[in-house]
Formats: C-alpha cells, sequence, structure tokens
C-alpha cells in the first residue's frame, strides 16, 4: 500500500551559534555567581546553559508535516482541501512578506534563521486566514508534497 501523498517533514532546528550561546549564557551566569563562591559559580554555570539549552531546543522543535491530506505547521493543523496555491519565497522574498508585505491576518510560522520560505493560500471561505507563512529550508519540496497531497484522493471517501 502506498502513501496518499509525497511524505513531507521538517523540523526547524536553531542554528549551531545559537548552542554556543546557550555555553556563553551559562558562563555569564556562572560569572555573576563567582562572589557568592565556588558552589553558586558552578550551579549558574550549569543551570544557566541547561535554562538558555531548553530554550534553544523548545524554539527549534517546531516540526512541518504533510501527513496524507492534512498539513501539521506547528501546532496548526489544516487540511489541503482548505488550501489554494504555494509561493516559493527566496529569500529577499520571504523577507518582504515577513515586513512590509505582511497581512495582519495571516498565519506566521516564522524562524528568523531559515532565510526561505513558502506562502500557501487558504481558499476556505470559513476561514479568515489569508495565507500562511512557513519558514522552510526546502520550500521547492514543501510545495510539491502539499500538491501530491491534493491530487491523492481524499482518505475516507
Amino acid at each position: 500500500m502506498q502513501l496518499s501523498a509525497t511524505p513531507y517533514e521538517e523540523r526547524l532546528t536553531a542554528p549551531r551559534s545559537w548552542w554556543l550561546i546557550s555555553v556563553l549564557v551559562g558562563i555569564s551566569l556562572g560569572l555573576v555567581l563567582l562572589p557568592f563562591g565556588t558552589l553558586p559559580m558552578l550551579g549558574g554555570l550549569a543551570g544557566g546553559t541547561a535554562a538558555a539549552a531548553v530554550v534553544t531546543s523548545s524554539y527549534g522543535s517546531v516540526r512541518i508535516r504533510v501527513v496524507r491530506d492534512v498539513l501539521i505547521a506547528g501546532d496548526a493543523r489544516i487540511p489541503v482541501s482548505a488550501l489554494g496555491g504555494a509561493e516559493v519565497l527566496d529569500a529577499e522574498e520571504a523577507r518582504a512578506w515577513r515586513t512590509y508585505k505582511a497581512d495582519v491576518r495571516a498565519f506566521l510560522l516564522l524562524r528568523a534563521y531559515i532565510p526561505t520560505a513558502l506562502r500557501v493560500e487558504v481558499t476556505d471561505p470559513e476561514d479568515p486566514t489569508p495565507y500562511l507563512y512557513l519558514s522552510t529550508r526546502e520550500p521547492e519540496r514543501l510545495a510539491e508534497a502539499l500538491r501530491a497531497a491534493k491530487a491523492a484522493p481524499q482518505s475516507g471517501s
């Protein structure tokens, strides 16, 4: 049995430099606590690094998936039947859609450290959201997965 759509899954992981910043946050907190002694300094180092790493991991754990006939982007679940055309955005065009071209009603799954994106029209008349802006490292592949999911026979029909 074949899947009804091209499988697609992407985790929008934080860049490596953010992990280095997590370590630097821990070092900074350790230095702040140094006047209180060695034990508080080590606790600040470990605790600050761990807290910054948790924040970095959490921010970079969001996923975009196309599962059968549903687009899952972060916490949003949208049937592909409610979606229109998809526009691949290069770095410059993505920046424009994040700033002066943006519509306040749009759904943005934005990660500024990912320069490219996909803009997908929402065609559901009941939904006030005009489009989805999805930061993605592989916008062409995501657009293809959405096209394949729309073209596939709907499950449960």
